[in-house]
């Protein structure tokens, strides 16, 4: 294939770039010390803006936590959260009174609809050792028709989610994990029933992709407006459709061209995000995400009043105990454990 399949190449910030319909997309890679009684840093926070922690001092950020990192209760409305933790876990909690912790491959798909607030915290268990933590966070849009639908997650744990291993001539391998879509036979688990990942012509996918050194993957044609970008962002770099893609790199592709990607030297890792445009009008303030103006005004105003349900929790970043395991009790008091847990 021919280099004009690559339509652009971006950087990777710390905010990587997006095509609709997602909205948002961020790697969070912190090597978080050992942690201490309350399942923060077991480390000096001077020096740091608590509150506001976005810095990296010494590998790591708080984010908006003060004892515990992570991010304690925010509303979201009109759009949906795909949390892929792959290594630490995430705490949960939200104003509808669901509860999580998960983990270790596992992934949260949150539909905010038409409201919800919840925290993420990364609590740090590990005493005496390190506690690193790495994560991958979307935002996928929601058709205004879904908009005002009712908050709901779904947790996608780790044994649900196929594992795809191919090698190519040479015998070298490619390993893909797949969140959303499909590959060949495999069929990532059902997305939540609002999503515009429900509709079968959104062709929605969510995939990791991992390359031996020199390994070669094929991905098939899908159609011509469908949106397709590739983010390397582990390792020196690969060949995308015949056209070199730099270590924290991002090509955005055509769907309708098969695509082949040529591992570099190097052990490197992607993550490819896929989906037919929603082509609504978008209009977002932090964290609202409607197709107006007016729609945020009264995003805003609903959320004073109603504060999406209120919050039932003693603090802004609650963490579960530091024995607890892996676990989802959703809203309706049903609790939903993994197989391997």
């Amino acid at each position: 294939m021919s280099d004009d399949a690559v339509l652009a190449v971006v950087p990777l910030e710390f905010v990587w770039p997006t095509a609709d319909p997602f909205l948002f997309c961020v790697h969070h890679e912190d090597a978080y010390p050992s942690g201490n009684e309350q399942m923060g840093p077991a480390a000096s926070l001077a020096g740091r803006n608590i509150g506001q922690d976005f810095a990296g001092k010494d590998g790591w950020r708080m984010y908006h936590g003060d004892v515990v990192p992570g991010f304690p209760q925010h509303p979201h409305r009109g759009f949906e959260t795909v949390t892929i933790v792959r290594r630490g876990v995430i705490d949960h909690s939200d104003s509808l009174g669901a509860t999580a912790r998960f983990g270790g491959g596992d992934v949260q798909w949150l539909t905010a609809g038409r409201g919800i607030a919840h925290a993420e915290m990364f609590p740090l268990r590990e005493r005496g050792e390190p506690n690193p933590v790495e994560l991958f966070q979307i935002w996928l849009n929601l058709p205004a028709a879904s908009k005002m639908a009712a908050p709901h997650f779904s947790m996608l744990w780790r044994t649900s989610i196929p594992a795809v291993v191919v090698h190519d001539e040479r015998g070298r391998r490619a390993q893909l994990s797949i969140v959303a879509g499909r590959f060949g036979d495999a069929k990532a688990p059902p997305p939540p029933p609002e999503s515009w990942a429900s509709h079968a012509d959104a062709d929605v996918a969510i995939w990791t992709i991992a390359l031996d050194p020199g390994a070669r993957l094929v991905l098939p044609a899908t159609g011509a407006d469908v949106g397709r970008t590739l983010y390397a962002f582990r390792g020196p770099g690969i060949e995308l459709a015949g056209r070199s893609l730099g270590p924290r790199q991002g090509g955005l592709v055509r769907g309708d061209a098969e695509v082949t990607l040529v591992g570099g030297d190097a052990p490197c890792e992607l993550l490819m995000l896929q989906g037919r445009p929603i082509g609504e009008p978008v209009a977002q303030h932090g964290p609202f995400v409607m197709n107006t103006r007016a729609e945020i005004e009264q995003a805003f105003a609903d959320y004073r009043r109603t504060r999406f349900g209120g919050w039932p929790w003693p603090v802004d970043g609650p963490v579960h105990a530091r024995e607890e395991g892996r676990f989802a009790r959703h809203a309706d008091g049903r609790i939903d454990r993994p197989d391997d847990a």
